[in-house]
């Protein structure tokens, strides 16, 4: 992690595997103190937590160590935070890609019950705009931490995974360079955290990781005394999806009486349609859906039936 304020250096934190942890615990001692104004870059993991390679297999998913899944570095104390405050994080720059992976990991994503079998899908990100997905498919590259937020006022260790009103792991992937996050601050200090970088995902993470990526990540932080907000919000400087809108979309459509069942029924016809247009397998498809499509709420008012749709980029496909 580095560390800057005006004209002093950066503060960056290199030793990711000394200042990382795995849950969200106010009585962690804090690895670094930071003023509001001050810029840092942190050193980040990606999820397996080193766990996976570049050469990794289906046996290697099969086998991942849960309690070393998604770490965080940090945390950071925010000097003069206190509950009741505000604290934005300006997501400044991401460095150092080198690779990512995707997986279907056996009991987890959406989709759980249709896809049993682990399968694991590695890429090459040195082009840094750019990644191939299959021959003919190349996904945007628009890094971001699934990860961030700051400690819960609740003593005790709460697990990574949910998200909470504190932010954690959102998987929000409009929070590229260039956003603000606003979180509330809960605790002295606010003991902010971040990990999970990914290097792209769709709205929705459907099935369970995006392309997970290690990278340096850069974030400012700026403190709004005496400004409460109960949870997470956050400012784009532009519009969150241009390449992936250039070319329009091909969308299919689920409905229920509950969001989850309405998108795992648009994610199903969504497979479907990928497996028969582009002859991927299911589990491709799947993945794809994971990394590329985005889920939107269409309609959420004409009870008992709401209906979600998927938006497949066309830009994606280069063949």
């Amino acid at each position: 992690m580095t560390i800057h304020h005006h004209n002093q250096p950066y503060l960056t934190i290199h030793d990711f595997h000394s200042h990382k942890h795995y849950g969200w615990d106010n009585s962690l001692q804090p690895i670094a103190e930071v003023e509001s104004g001050q810029t840092v870059s942190y050193e980040v993991v990606e999820s397996s937590s080193g766990q996976f390679t570049k050469q990794s297999t289906k046996e290697d998913v099969v086998n991942i160590d849960f309690e070393r899944v998604n770490p965080v570095v940090g945390p950071v104390y925010i000097k003069d935070a206190k509950p009741g405050d505000t604290l934005e994080v300006e997501i400044i720059d991401f460095k150092q890609l080198d690779w990512g992976w995707t997986a279907i990991i056996p009991g987890f994503g959406l989709l759980a019950d249709d896809f049993p079998d682990a399968a694991i899908k590695t890429y090459d990100l040195a082009n840094r705009d750019r990644a191939e997905f299959l021959h003919g498919i190349d996904l945007f590259l628009k890094p971001f931490p699934g990860t961030i937020g700051v400690a819960l006022s609740e003593p005790g260790n709460h697990g990574i995974l949910p998200p909470r009103h504190n932010g954690g792991n959102m998987d929000t992937r409009h929070l590229i360079s260039g956003a603000k996050l606003y979180l509330p601050v809960l605790v002295d200090g606010a003991l902010f955290s971040i990990g999970d970088t990914h290097a792209a995902q769709g709205d929705g993470e459907v099935c369970g990781s995006a392309v997970e990526a290690s990278m340096e990540a850069t974030v400012r932080f700026k403190l709004h005394k005496g400004k409460t907000i109960q949870e997470p919000r956050y400012e784009l400087p532009g519009p969150p999806t241009p390449e992936a809108d250039s070319m329009g979309y091909f969308v299919t459509t689920g409905n229920g009486t509950d969001l989850l069942a309405a998108s795992k029924s648009a994610i199903r016809y969504m497979i479907e349609h990928i497996v028969q247009t582009y002859g991927m397998t299911e589990q491709e498809a799947y993945m794809l859906c994971s990394v590329a499509v985005d889920l939107r709420i269409s309609e959420i008012v004409n009870q008992p039936n709401l209906v979600v749709s998927a938006f497949l980029p066309k830009s994606i496909f280069t063949k």
